[in-house]
């Protein structure tokens, strides 16, 4: 695990909070420049980084994360920030949300929140955060398949983004896992999400969720 947040007092208590955890965090650093050089040399699991850094604090992190998923797709990749900003973030992760995930930097005081999302990502799986998925589902858009989905499929839809397991979303909803499964299967139905050995369904509905 590599950690980059400029915030000194924050990066110490992420390392503290992850280390407590059980992680092993084999770099800490305040400057996203140097991030892929570390990222070549540990090889870790996952990277979490800031997408505000140095120098200009605007979009450092989100470059740094590109060049890291370039070099080494495998590396997983969780961006946190003080805030909602979808557009450049939800493009990066339109193009593949594969072990790729964001979270709002209030998260980072629930470990097992946080635990969770690192370990989602690290096994390929994306994370978005609640309050960025409640951002994207109010967001004008163009017509598009997203539209034959009912609210409540809408709703799963919206979990399945966050990371969430059928489980999960069905604890969270109130509702059967049996439920859950029919509305996963009437979503890949409406999106025309064939089954393929090639490609998870699950992402590639994810992906249509971001898309739009």
């Amino acid at each position: 695990m590599i950690v980059a947040e400029d915030s000194a007092l924050l990066r110490q208590g992420i390392v503290r909070l992850l280390t407590d955890a059980g992680f092993d965090v084999a770099a800490a650093l305040g400057d996203a420049r140097a991030l892929p050089a570390l990222v070549d040399l540990h090889r870790p699991d996952a990277v979490l980084l800031d997408i505000r850094m140095p120098p200009t604090h605007t979009d450092e992190g989100l470059r740094a994360a590109a060049a890291i998923r370039e070099r080494h797709p495998g590396t997983g990749i969780l961006l946190l920030s003080q805030y909602v900003e979808t557009t450049d973030t939800v493009r990066e992760l339109a193009r593949d949300p594969r072990g790729f995930g964001y979270l709002l930097k209030e998260r980072v005081a629930d470990i097992d929140d946080l635990g969770s999302a690192l370990k989602r990502v690290a096994a390929g799986e994306s994370v978005l955060d609640p309050q960025v998925v409640a951002r994207l589902l109010a967001a004008p858009r163009a017509p598009g398949p997203l539209d034959e989905l009912t609210g409540r499929e809408r709703e799963v839809l919206g979990l399945m983004a966050e990371g969430r397991s059928n489980d999960a979303i069905a604890r969270h909803l109130v509702i059967g896992a049996k439920t859950v499964e029919t509305h996963v299967r009437n979503i890949f139905a409406k999106l025309a999400l064939e089954a393929d050995l090639h490609d998870h369904r699950r992402v590639r509905a994810v992906l249509t969720y971001l898309r739009a």
